[in-house]
């Protein structure tokens, strides 16, 4: 059913949670596992958090995918990474497209409870956006 699955990450806390679901839903379907970091590209909307910070470092990115795929490794999921630069919502759903995934399964931190903040979400990009189904986990 789910012949690919992307798993875009940063070093959120909601990130690390959905990782328990990728796992399960890929052993489950027997799926190739892609995972995708995102770097901002210098000079766009200056970054609300610490972990949104990091995010714009190479070595940090390089970092934060080494070890999401040792993660996965530790359970017996092959998995490839990655990285790319760009707004996040964008590079995602164009990645799920290269990829031809069946399916984006991401973390949500919950900002865009408000009606400012959800069109400006990632999450709610990506969901309008994406060329294939979403699976967010809360």
């Amino acid at each position: 059913m789910f012949h690919t699955v992307l798993f875009p990450i940063d070093q959120s806390r909601e990130s690390r949670e959905a990782a328990d679901t990728v796992a399960r839903m890929v052993k489950t379907f027997q799926s190739k596992l892609i995972i995708l970091s995102v770097v901002e590209a210098p000079g766009e909307t200056p970054p609300a958090t610490a972990a949104d910070r990091s995010m714009t470092s190479p070595e940090a990115i390089a970092a934060l995918l080494e070890e999401a795929k040792s993660l996965f490794a530790g359970q017996g999921i092959e998995a490839q990474v990655i990285e790319r630069e760009g707004k996040p919502a964008f590079t995602i759903c164009d990645v799920a497209d290269e990829v031809e995934a069946d399916l984006i399964i991401m973390g949500c931190r919950g900002l865009g409870l408000t009606d400012e903040g959800a069109s400006e979400s990632v999450t709610n990009r990506v969901i309008n956006l994406s060329p294939c189904p979403v699976l967010i986990v809360p």
